[in-house]
């Protein structure tokens, strides 16, 4: 008798290959992902260290250029038509070393810088003014008078060593009282921003126009001159951002500094730092250019309209050297790119140290 033979289910096979296919396929690609992923990682922590390099070289470039600019001979002044502010060069930087520097993608090995220098003598040093200086830093911003004596008290009251508030400033019994609770540093101010922490000051006044970024609405009109509301933040024509910083000489370099902060000067109106400007700015009108005439000595400023007798005491207020100045690199390589902040202080030509370096995020 035969027995009949049950027939299995054909294609089970092909099924279960077609299976085991798929699934390695798939392990194979997570496999091969996360190599991919592996590799970028580690190239780019490879890169971080190439950045790290790349950014402290654009430095050693700065201090290179700067130092180079102290000895162009019969350039006894730091002005924005020389190399250091990307300017054409003075009369004689073109035959200098600096010709040949670019400040711009500037290869180093297989990368490249590009820097930005800024000197801090342009600005007025906020740790260095006193009431009077502060009060027309705030009257040229166009404060309300009611603010002036507030912001200008707690900023004096935020920068000394006591605990004892002026008329109309603040100390740490103020500060306790806010939520949340901090104390009055007491003690020069390290970073700018540290004024956003003080009684008055906000932050349309400390940023300035750039306090906000949206626009105007079409609808509103220009202002007519007349007080704001109270439901309405002031638009200050520049913040104290702008005329301030918490390291400098704390003399301010009449070749750079632009017409609000040469107003910080006693006895420099509106019409005289115009006229200052002008004068350095050369016969085309236009600073950073070819035909520049920055100042060689603070004794000019009599030519520019100022009290002969009153320019001749500046001097401890002014200078036509900066000092001090703000290095921003630009690393770069391949795709990954990061920015460094520097700050240089330039004793002599061949004395400039590195005060900070960080990476800006």
């Amino acid at each position: 008798m035969k027995i009949p033979v049950q027939n299995k289910p054909r294609g089970i096979a092909l099924i279960i290959v077609m299976i085991a296919i798929i699934v390695l396929s798939v392990l194979a690609a997570a496999f091969a992902l996360s190599m991919k992923v592996e590799m970028k990682l580690a190239g780019r922590a490879n890169s971080d260290q190439q950045l790290l390099w790349l950014g402290r070289s654009g430095v050693e470039l700065a201090r290179y250029v700067l130092s180079q600019e102290a000895s162009i001979p019969g350039e006894p002044y730091d002005a924005l038509n020389q190399f250091w502010a990307c300017g054409p060069g003075g009369p004689n930087e073109t035959n200098s070393p600096l010709a040949a520097i670019s400040l711009d993608n500037y290869q180093i090995g297989d990368g490249t810088v590009s820097i930005k220098i800024i000197d801090r003598e342009r600005y007025a040093n906020i740790n260095t003014a006193n009431s009077q200086e502060l009060q027309q830093a705030l009257t040229l911003m166009g404060v309300g008078a009611d603010d002036i004596s507030v912001v200008s008290d707690s900023i004096l009251d935020w920068i000394d060593a006591d605990d004892d508030p002026r008329p109309a400033g603040a100390e740490s019994d103020y500060y306790q009282g806010l939520n949340p609770p901090y104390y009055a540093k007491n003690a020069p101010i390290d970073d700018l921003s540290e004024l956003l922490l003080v009684k008055g000051v906000t932050p349309e006044m400390y940023w300035g126009p750039s306090a906000t970024n949206h626009t105007a609405a079409a609808f509103q009109q220009p202002k007519l001159g007349f007080v704001n509301s109270p439901f309405q933040a002031p638009d200050y024509p520049f913040g104290l951002v702008n005329i301030f910083t918490p390291v400098s000489s704390g003399r301010i370099n009449i070749n750079t500094a632009d017409t609000n902060v040469l107003q910080m000067i006693p006895g420099v109106d509106a019409a005289t730092a115009e006229n200052i400007v002008q004068q350095r700015a050369g016969p085309d009108g236009v600073e950073g250019t070819a035909d520049d005439t920055p100042f060689q000595n603070v004794n000019q400023l009599a030519t520019t309209g100022l009290n002969p007798q009153l320019a001749s005491q500046l001097s401890r207020l002014c200078t036509v050297r900066s000092y001090t100045f703000e290095v921003h690199v630009t690393a770069q390589v391949g795709d990954y790119k990061r920015d460094y902040i520097a700050l240089l202080l330039r004793n002599s030509g061949t004395d400039i140290q590195v005060l900070n370096f960080y990476w800006k995020n």
